[in-house]
């Protein structure tokens, strides 16, 4: 049960570590367009910040879906599963409390994986797409 803990932990820091880099060149990259654009940004300067706020509000939107759904979904199993082994004790339902305690650790990463997905997801996109945008001044 350790290896399946530790596989969620090993897959939780590296999309971490990959999104902590992700939205630092994001950041970079917006903020010295920003500075470039100055007062009066030009109209590919105005999209662009305009899609900055509408993915930000889409990608954190799905997070909180996926969480939520994640988290309704790991609490009727974690509840179904002490529910077994108090009425049907003799089936062995394994739900003792470190069977339990395993599977909410279990839930607890799904729950931060689901959330994480989407804002990974677009702050990955973003960067890639931006690499390829040159910083320079639009008309």
């Amino acid at each position: 049960m350790a290896s399946k803990h530790h596989a969620h932990q090993k897959a939780l820091s590296k999309k971490s570590g990959e999104l902590a880099a992700a939205a630092s060149q994001v950041v970079a990259h917006r903020v010295t367009r920003m500075m470039l654009a100055g007062p009066v940004p030009s109209t590919r300067d105005q999209v662009e910040f305009k899609r900055m706020v509408d993915e930000k509000k889409q990608a954190f939107a799905e997070s909180w879906l996926a969480m939520t759904t994640h988290s309704l979904l790991a609490n009727q199993a974690i509840a179904t599963t002490a529910w077994r082994s108090l009425c049907y004790p003799w089936l062995g339902g394994g739900a003792t409390p470190a069977a339990l305690a395993s599977q909410m650790q279990t839930a607890g990463f799904g729950v931060i994986n689901k959330a994480m997905a989407p804002v990974h997801r677009t702050a990955m996109a973003n960067a890639k797409r931006l690499a390829k945008t040159p910083m320079t001044r639009a008309a």
